[in-house]
């Protein structure tokens, strides 16, 4: 099972978008020694993207199978330190290209509450620009690029008139270690995307959003509660509710549905299910952006591209 997940990470995340990765986790789900190892951790924190993490922070290198297969093997005790510390959270600023359009279309102002936050940079829609195919929207980095066919590109950003987020771990993009973490959590390629963390994190180190420790479930509705009621509540999440046991994220959906304004998620089909959908447009890994419970388009994990239907 473990290989199975690190072939299925490479050939439906990886490829196209991280070569490098691609490579690495195929050599990964054939190595008995690293997939031993992996058997040792809970299955919840033997995803690829956790151990690729965790290798990067400490110092290892994912250039080559061979360097990396003998970094992890040799510093296994701090790995697996790792490992069951730590959890993905990949903040990727790019996903506000994918909340954009239906942000846009709201009542304004916006009151944001961003479910599985890390470091609160999902929470700045209305501070970055962003580019539709060409199509672009407010000025200033980062730029967002989204990929985004079947439906008309908004024409504004949303007015956010406070901002929060729930996390049972938030991260403080003005401490090294954390900001640190989330730089290792960025594919070794993506450039781009660093320079876009770098650039969200001036922005919320300048603006700081209230980040709150706590559970979807058991805190949600108390910071709810907290959004000015002059403002359209939207809790949101993107990529979180896989690393949720199931039976939480049925009650965390019939608890997000029973609050006042709107639920926006951007998450696998398979982690939440919508009903019927149509095919994906290809092989590739997609999410599905809903609001309020209804499908909307597919989505890639990065941000970099949206299909609606």
């Amino acid at each position: 099972m473990t290989a199975s997940r690190y072939v299925d990470f490479a050939v439906r995340e990886a490829r196209g978008v991280s070569p490098l990765y691609e490579r690495l986790c195929l050599a990964i789900a054939r190595d008995d020694d690293l997939l031993a190892l992996l058997e040792t951790v809970p299955a919840d924190k033997r995803q690829p993207n956790l151990l690729l993490g965790v290798v990067r922070l400490l110092g290892g290198t994912v250039e080559r199978f061979e360097a990396f297969h003998d970094f992890t093997v040799a510093n296994w005790p701090a790995v697996e330190a790792g490992l069951r510390s730590r959890a993905t959270q990949t903040n990727e600023a790019g996903r506000c290209a994918l909340l954009l359009p239906v942000l846009a279309g709201l009542p304004q102002p916006l009151a944001l509450l961003e479910v599985g936050c890390a470091a609160g940079l999902g929470l700045y829609p209305d501070r970055y620009a962003y580019r539709y195919r060409g199509h672009r929207i407010g000025t200033g980095e980062p730029v967002l690029d989204c990929d985004l066919t079947g439906a008309e590109p908004p024409d504004r950003r949303p007015e956010v008139a406070w901002r929060a987020g729930l996390d049972l771990n938030p991260l403080d993009v003005t401490d090294p270690a954390d900001l640190a973490w989330l730089e290792a959590l960025i594919w070794p390629e993506h450039r781009h995307r660093r320079d876009r963390l770098r650039a969200a994190a001036a922005i919320a180190a300048a603006d700081p959003p209230l980040l709150v420790r706590g559970d979807l479930v058991d805190d949600l509705a108390a910071l709810a509660a907290r959004a000015p009621a002059d403002a359209t509540l939207v809790v949101f999440h993107t990529s979180v509710l896989y690393q949720v046991p199931p039976a939480r994220r049925t009650a965390f959906a019939d608890l997000v549905r029973s609050l006042p304004g709107h639920w926006i998620s951007v998450e696998a089909p398979d982690v939440l299910p919508l009903g019927d959908l149509p095919a994906p447009p290809d092989g590739a890994l997609h999410n599905v952006l809903a609001l309020d419970g209804r499908p909307l388009a597919w989505t890639r994990g990065h941000g970099q591209g949206m299909v609606w239907w």
